[in-house]
């Protein structure tokens, strides 16, 4: 078998895909913890292994590891919706994504908690962001929602407002997981608990938006074009 003709260059990138992924897990459990003011670089390195010339190294500064974990969060729980047209069906596409959200909660608790840490203290490094990248995001999913409320796929419902109130309540259970834990006396929420809970805010949302299959709403329609 043929050796590949730059194996120094491929080992140099598994090692610096390798670095960065420890950087970045042992900086959003840092920073989770401890906030953005109360996290030293030297604490990360530690946490990942590394000398902190190399956190410097791949990832610039604090500041600049901080906003990279925030803004890769958000495309965590939004990468369901990125390519969603108005052709698909609602349904599938809003259960999908409380699906996704829920199970990224899971998965990424620490990282739910400190861009909901972000927000609280009145997100000062994502303002940018906010302004910017995720507010068209958000209006380009709107525009598909209002679509189909106009082919009578779902009721008119403010899709701005709907994804909000996806957003909050997926994240809930792992923002307010000492909360939940607490009423419900838990230790931890079980993998049943949580598809519980994920068919409990499919339901509501789906239900509450009015959503209907293409072809009852196309009935619908139907029915109402000549009076």
């Amino acid at each position: 078998m043929a050796k590949p003709e730059h194996p120094s260059e491929q080992e140099g990138g598994a090692i610096r895909r390798r670095n960065e992924q420890a950087i970045l897990a042992a900086a959003e459990r840092v920073f989770a913890r401890h906030g953005y003011r109360g996290t030293s670089l030297q604490e990360i390195a530690e946490q990942a292994g590394l000398p902190k010339s190399n956190v410097l190294y791949y990832m610039g500064s604090k500041r600049k590891l901080y906003v990279r974990l925030l803004e890769r969060m958000m495309e965590r729980w939004n990468a369901m919706l990125d390519d969603i047209s108005a052709e698909d069906d609602p349904a599938e596409v809003l259960s999908a994504f409380i699906r996704s959200k829920m199970q990224m909660s899971r998965l990424h608790p620490e990282g739910s908690r400190l861009f909901a840490s972000e927000i609280l203290g009145g997100a000062p490094f994502l303002q940018e962001y906010l302004r910017g990248e995720l507010r068209d995001w958000v209006q380009s999913r709107a525009a598909v929602f209002r679509e189909w409320a106009d082919r009578g796929l779902m009721d008119p419902v403010d899709p701005v407002w709907l994804i909000f109130l996806i957003w909050s309540s997926t994240q809930h259970y792992a923002d307010f997981e000492a909360q939940v834990l607490g009423i419900t006396g838990r230790d931890a929420l079980r993998d049943d608990d949580l598809e519980q809970i994920t068919d409990f805010l499919t339901r509501v949302v789906i239900k509450g938006c009015g959503v209907r299959h293409p072809d009852h709403a196309a009935e619908s329609l139907g029915r109402h074009a000549h009076p």
